[in-house]
């Protein structure tokens, strides 16, 4: 029995999705389920390279396919992550400010889509709508291994939903209370965040500037945004956090420098949240005696929270699902649709999430860096972990990647970034030269699992981290000899790694810690800050190259860069990803004067651009397919002297991912005469 769960959008890739609302589009993603067990699942994201794509996962569900050998219409049940009705209410709202175009109910709007995508027709019985948090829920407990546990879904928001409380029982959920949208803590983070700079997705930005601060200076005007109720119940104010806020506290605007009253305000916010999900479960575990507790929703990813509920002692054991956020709920909702089916999750708890593509075989990823031969050093090895080892030791920074890549936000040892977790410079390095984010943000350690207790001091007798979803206290003797990976606070947002789960990681670890006495590796994601996480060879590749990164491990082959002369970078070929577009629009001057820019597009909003040189700008929208970045700079710069300085411009935007820079693999460049570029009338700033 085959069920696929989906979330993410009812629009195709790289169609503007403005006329429908975001509310239920983000995250998309596709997991495919047989017989209650998950054999293939990927964020659309790391496929389609669109942070949080709110789009239909197309490509996600064709990995899926492919990786069972099935096509959609072996497929018993597709199973959606929203209700119908919601779908629906959302829908109408869309028809009504937009009379004169038809929009089919969501069901036919989803088979529809699906059928056009496939290029078949999809029976709506096929097809169900799950409830979103009922999907969260069900994506947590099932996986728990837990034979009862009180199922706590809590985030921003779904079907109208903010939180569900529920009691898992063998293969059942049945639902204790549920909390409306206007009482949402996610949307309360979101609300106050915005006055710190951020928005949405930003929220565990917040989570790790928050140890900097002193709450109690803003807990009274904290106090004022929620209400604790009797019976585990509360109330949010979000229509006070604005006003509040701004006579309160000096606004922070993007970029800025970070004040003490801004780290203040950022544990005020974050002791609130804390007190309320303690305040409803200390309830619910007195009312039903229960000592065990899953978690999922966008704010089961606050790992602070969930290290302080591990520490209060009022559960044994808790669970949470490593991709909480709405990708999770294509995990939910698939396995909801086989349960319904006569197929529920075996009652066993989750050990892995090494469920998206793998890296195909050795001589695919050595044709795909041998392209890059030019730029790059390649070595193959036998000993890759060795080495790779002996490079951390000896100072450097590397990209390690292997096998098939992780489901959900984390990069739990396949497509990481990996660093010596001892010198305390090696978090400011990261931050700065390769992830290109604030200096505060911290970086997990990943440990032995059989030696996790040494350096940390874990609850109870819980020794089993996988997930990175706990931030637990690294033991005092321990912190001045682990700078990189310890918080200011003492804490660290840990993974522990087995070697029956993934013993290539075990073995890279287990071989520093033999080199150094730490068997312990600095672990962040492979990406730099305008990217998802990498998934394929070609992604690696492209990072590595834009980053300020040492080395790079993948598969069998370690890999540096050689020093490429500028002949060599004229051979290259230039062109726009599909979620790109070139717009020249009115905007004003440092002067305060209205003058014509470039930009590139990453997104549907001039918010999402990036400017250019009009120079650039002009070769870049005669490209038709791809071009030779040669030929562009001959266009551009015919001079030596300045070629240098376009070549330096088109990296710059090759690093925000603004272009695609590859090998030409044989294709011929073509340049097309001048095209009209597309042209906004509206004023940005």
């Amino acid at each position: 029995m085959l069920c696929l769960g989906l979330s993410g959008g009812l629009s195709k890739d790289y169609e503007n999705s403005s006329d429908l609302p975001s509310t239920f589009m983000h995250d998309g993603a596709a997991v495919l389920v047989r017989d209650g067990r998950v054999i293939a699942a990927v964020e659309e994201e790391r496929l389609n390279r669109i942070k949080h794509s709110n789009k239909l996962p197309t490509r996600s569900i064709q990995y899926c396919l492919a990786s069972a050998g099935v096509h959609l219409s072996d497929i018993d049940r597709i199973a959606y992550y929203a209700t119908e009705a919601y779908c629906n209410a959302v829908l109408e709202r869309v028809r009504l400010s937009h009379p004169s175009t038809p929009i089919p109910d969501a069901r036919l709007l989803l088979c529809g889509l699906l059928g056009q995508e496939f290029g078949a027709e999809i029976d709506p019985s096929r097809v169900s709508f799950v409830s979103h948090h009922m999907s969260h829920a069900v994506s947590s407990f099932f996986m728990s291994g837990f034979e009862r546990s009180l199922v706590l879904s809590i985030d921003g928001g779904g079907d109208f939903l903010s939180r569900l409380l529920a009691i898992g029982s063998s293969t059942e959920i049945e639902p204790l209370v549920t909390f409306p949208e206007n009482d949402s803590l996610g949307l309360l983070y979101l609300e106050t965040i915005r006055y710190l700079g951020y928005g949405a997705f930003d929220e565990y930005k917040i989570m790790g500037l928050a140890p900097y601060g002193n709450p109690a200076s803003y807990r009274e005007i904290f106090e004022q945004f929620y209400e604790l109720l009797d019976d585990g119940g509360y109330r949010v104010h979000l229509d006070r956090v604005g006003p509040t806020l701004l006579s309160n506290i000096q606004i922070r605007q993007k970029g800025m420098p970070f004040t003490q009253q801004h780290k203040d305000v950022s544990a005020s916010l974050q002791e609130a949240l804390e007190r309320i999900v303690f305040h409803v479960l200390r309830h619910y575990t007195k009312v039903t005696g229960i000592e065990r507790l899953c978690l999922a929703g966008g704010v089961a990813h606050n790992c602070t929270l969930n290290g302080k509920l591990l520490y209060s002692g009022m559960f044994d054991d808790i669970f949470v699902q490593p991709a909480a956020h709405d990708a999770g709920c294509a995990l939910g909702a698939a396995l909801m649709a086989s349960h319904d089916l006569g197929h529920p999750a075996p009652r066993e708890r989750l050990q892995n999430v090494y469920w998206g593509p793998d890296l195909e075989s050795e001589g695919s990823v050595e044709e795909e860096l041998f392209a890059w031969g030019q730029h790059l050093e390649i070595e193959r090895s036998d000993d890759v972990t060795g080495k790779a080892a002996d490079w951390i030791a000896d100072g450097a920074v590397i990209a390690w990647v292997q096998g098939r890549s992780e489901f959900g936000p984390r990069a739990l040892g396949n497509r990481s970034i990996l660093a010596d977790p001892r010198p305390a410079s090696n978090k400011d390095r990261i931050n700065m030269m390769v992830k290109k984010r604030e200096g505060y943000r911290p970086f997990a350690p990943s440990v032995l699992e059989e030696d996790a207790v040494e350096f940390f001091d874990l609850p109870g007798t819980l020794r089993k981290f996988p997930f990175m979803n706990f931030v637990v206290s690294v033991r005092e003797p321990k912190r001045s000899s682990l700078g990189a990976i310890t918080h200011v606070d003492g804490t660290a947002r840990l993974q522990t790694v087995s070697r029956e789960t993934n013993p290539a990681y075990w073995e890279l670890i287990n071989a520093f810690g033999k080199r150094t006495g730490v068997p312990i590796l600095l672990n962040t994601s492979f990406n730099n800050n305008a990217e998802p996480v990498v998934d394929s060879v070609r992604d690696a590749v492209t990072t590595f190259l834009t980053t300020d990164l040492d080395a790079l491990v993948i598969g069998p082959f370690l890999v540096k860069k050689r020093i490429s002369t500028m002949e060599e970078w004229n051979k290259l070929a230039v062109s726009l990803p599909p979620y790109a577009s070139l717009h020249q629009a009115r905007a004003y001057s440092t002067l305060d004067r209205q003058e014509t820019v470039c930009e590139i597009r990453t997104g549907a909003s001039s918010l999402q651009a990036v400017r250019i040189s009009p120079g650039l700008f002009e070769q870049l929208i005669r490209i038709e397919g791809e071009a030779l970045v040669g030929d562009i700079l001959d266009g551009i710069a015919p001079v030596s002297g300045s070629r240098e300085t376009f070549l330096n411009e088109l990296r710059q935007i090759w690093e925000q991912r603004c272009i695609c820079l590859s090998p030409v693999r044989g294709r011929k460049s073509q340049v097309s005469v001048p095209a009209e570029a597309s042209v906004t009338s509206g004023l940005s700033a």
